[in-house]
């Protein structure tokens, strides 16, 4: 598994909340379902993303996909003008609210996932599909990404959203299931186009990916976590000194070998903790340390917690 597969493994589709909405201008929409990722595509039209705290508008163009990262409050609309009130805020697929929590008229339901001011022929079709995320590996993904990142169009995976686009409006069995997967390959095709780009800044770890002495040893330390890993070990596999190593690894990834072996091995505690039954001794040997007692002290020294606390409050 590569370094953005594992890092989106607890990013959840499953009963992805798509909507779609159908405008005339002048538009404006909020969105409100607090989730932590939001897919947002311009079908057809132009919009700008209003991401809230004071933060510039964010323009996108027919077929742009953007990625609003945050569970807070955004609006999307036609003018850059962030005093447009929204003519209705999107809760989830068939939630549609006014701004102050009314009930929306009839006339603003317009089909299934479906809301908006124009049916017939509308200017601007707008797309959107949130994500569950879970797990410390996969904040490492999301503190890598800035509040709403855009791929243009022609650089996108046009033929995804089309498919998207297609099955949003359609009621079929085993309808979820498909936009959850399309909704899947919409955000990897997403994200491995922006990191591609020099203008995204990706975090070291992901640059380091690509180089010939670091790449190999970051991809054994997150295949294999478990293994007893030293810095001249590490070495030894990328072919180069211990010194070598170690001044290039700092360099790129932005911290010690042996800090982000640590920082890997207690995010994959974390995220087995919360999601199997297996005991701490059991995850304790399966991510590199000796036993309980030793994932203990690392854990509580990095997450503040115990591991056993941990697992209690995020299955609260």
């Amino acid at each position: 598994m590569d370094a953005l597969a594992q890092l989106l493994y607890e990013v959840r589709s499953d009963g992805a909340l798509f909507s779609r909405n159908l405008m005339a201008p002048p538009w404006s929409v909020g969105f409100a379902a607090r989730t932590p990722l939001t897919l947002v595509t311009m079908v057809r039209g132009t919009g700008h993303i209003h991401p809230g705290g004071g933060a510039a508008p964010v323009a996108a163009g027919p077929g742009d996909v953007a990625i609003v990262v945050g569970a807070e409050p955004f609006t999307v609309a036609d003018s850059p003008d962030p005093g447009t009130a929204p003519l209705y805020v999107v809760h989830g697929p068939d939630l549609c609210t006014t701004a102050d929590g009314e009930a929306i008229s009839d006339d603003l339901l317009l089909s299934l996932r479906t809301c908006g001011n124009c049916l017939e022929c509308p200017e601007a079709i707008l797309l959107t599909g949130t994500y569950q995320v879970g797990g410390r590996v996969s904040e490492r993904l999301l503190r890598a990404l800035p509040r709403v990142l855009v791929v243009a169009h022609g650089d996108g995976p046009r033929p995804i959203l089309d498919l998207a686009a297609l099955e949003i409006s359609r009621d079929d069995p085993g309808q979820q299931a498909v936009l959850d997967r399309l909704l899947d390959l919409l955000l990897l095709a997403t994200l491995r186009e922006w990191f591609a780009r020099p203008e995204a800044d990706p975090p070291g770890w992901y640059r380091a990916l690509g180089d010939p002495v670091v790449g190999p040893a970051l991809r054994l330390i997150h295949d294999r976590p478990a293994r007893a890993w030293t810095v001249e070990a590490l070495a030894a596999e990328s072919g180069v000194s211990r010194a070598t190593f170690a001044r290039r690894f700092t360099e790129l990834v932005g911290e010690p070998p042996m800090a982000y072996l640590t920082g890997w091995r207690l995010a994959q505690a974390a995220d087995l903790l919360a999601r199997t039954d297996a005991t701490v001794e059991s995850i304790a040997h399966q991510v590199g340390y000796g036993s309980a007692f030793g994932l203990s002290v690392a854990f509580q020294r990095v997450y503040g917690v115990r591991p056993s606390h941990h697992r209690q409050a995020v299955r609260a």
